[in-house]
């Protein structure tokens, strides 16, 4: 078994329920889970770009798009409730089992984060990286409300999630009373395989933080809206990469 360097891995299930086919619905022209893809293939830090996916449909986008599908996953791990651990799990297994190779690293990139600068990704690699202690690393963005001002409607009537707070009203006071809230948002996610492998966990008990800017999620119809505006508003450098890639490949007689 050889040990092999740092390996991006994008999960795209086909089966996505609140925005079907999520991550090959063209954003700008392009599919969805092509950002990803382009992203890792320009970041210097990462070895080999793949996708985990049970679709073929998925598969061959990805491929034309520069990544690696050595293998399909299977469809009972990409269900609505399957976890992450469950196909990271898996293509390790299957590259051991395939290639005979274990990435010391993975990168985990999510697709429904599309909008990345590869300069971003090589600083938080060079920082986990230099991190010996973390045992994993996640992206996030400060929130605008801590959770302790968020509501709930319990029998009928709005209370707070933290009943034990002994401070009367304690959602009401200033955000400012509360510490620093962060939201993981999938722009970047790293973990180290033995760590996964000794514990059957992703991130292990180390968890390294990558503080962004807010990130936009593509989780509802709308965020594809707002993300359509953005764009053309401030065009995003991944887009010059993937159309010089489509126009290339379209000469050549693919894409």
């Amino acid at each position: 078994m050889r040990t092999s360097g740092n390996y991006a891995l994008i999960p795209a299930r086909g089966g996505s329920k609140g925005i079907p086919g999520k991550n090959v619905r063209l954003l700008s022209g392009h599919p969805v889970i092509a950002y990803s893809i382009m992203a890792a293939k320009l970041c210097s830090q990462i070895d080999r770009v793949i996708v985990s996916t049970e679709s073929q449909d998925i598969a061959d986008i990805a491929t034309a798009y520069g990544a690696d599908v050595p293998f399909l996953r299977p469809v009972e791990l990409a269900q609505d409730l399957s976890p992450a651990i469950d196909y990271v799990t898996h293509t390790l297994e299957a590259l051991a089992l395939s290639e005979r190779v274990h990435p010391e690293l993975l990168t985990l990139l999510l697709p429904t984060t599309p909008l990345r600068l590869t300069g971003a990704l090589d600083a938080a690699i060079d920082g986990f990286r230099r991190n010996s202690e973390a045992t994993g690393l996640r992206s996030a963005h400060e929130l605008a409300e801590p959770p302790q001002k968020m509501m709930r409607v319990e029998e009928g009537y709005l209370s707070g999630f933290f009943p034990d707070d002994p401070r009367p009203e304690y959602y009401n006071l200033p955000r400012q009373t509360f510490p620093p809230a962060y939201h993981p948002n999938g722009y970047i996610e790293m973990m180290r395989s033995a760590s996964i492998i000794e514990t059957g966990t992703l991130y292990g008990p180390k968890v390294m933080p990558y503080i962004t800017e807010p990130a936009v999620e593509l989780d509802a119809p709308q965020d594809f809206d707002f993300l359509e505006f953005t764009i053309d508003r401030h065009p995003h450098p991944l887009i010059e990469h993937l159309d010089r890639l489509t126009r290339g490949s379209t000469k050549d007689g693919g894409l």
